[in-house]
């Protein structure tokens, strides 16, 4: 299952690294994802897009 928020389309961002020595390597920062029940529908999605999802709501 890919880390891709299905509401926003968000997913795994991409940076460097770094060592105490400063060295720069890649790694990855996969993203905070939840499932939430929505309409009767299960989905994943970020906690930024929940935390919208319920600002809209109220």
């Amino acid at each position: 299952m890919s880390r891709v928020c299905q509401l926003t389309g968000r997913g795994t961002q991409t940076g460097n690294k770094i060592s105490h020595s400063k060295r720069h390597t890649r790694r990855t920062f996969a993203i905070n994802l939840q499932t939430k029940r929505i309409g009767g529908m299960k989905l994943r999605l970020s906690t930024r897009a929940i935390r919208t999802l319920a600002k809209s709501a109220a």
